[in-house]
């Protein structure tokens, strides 16, 4: 499963949350205004900074919203 660690008020992890609903990937947010998804998100990708994506099933964690959706595009072909 995917998670998505995101700020609410981030026009790049809306785009990121955009696309991942235009093409139903399913995902868990983790909105980071909550403490506890903050530290979540310290702890997986060491920076704080989102959109940040983590695919549990391959370990694979990548920021930028970018390289995020081009990897959702890839994975999509698989």
């Amino acid at each position: 499963m995917l998670d998505l660690f995101v700020l609410n008020t981030c026009p790049y992890c809306k785009k990121v949350m955009t696309f991942m609903d235009e093409n139903n990937i399913k995902y868990h947010k983790f909105d980071t205004i909550n403490n506890d998804n903050a530290l979540r998100l310290l702890n997986l990708g060491g920076k704080d900074q989102v959109p940040f994506l983590y695919n549990n099933d391959t370990n694979e964690k990548l920021y930028e919203s970018e390289k995020i959706i081009e990897y959702l595009k890839n994975l999509e072909q698989v």
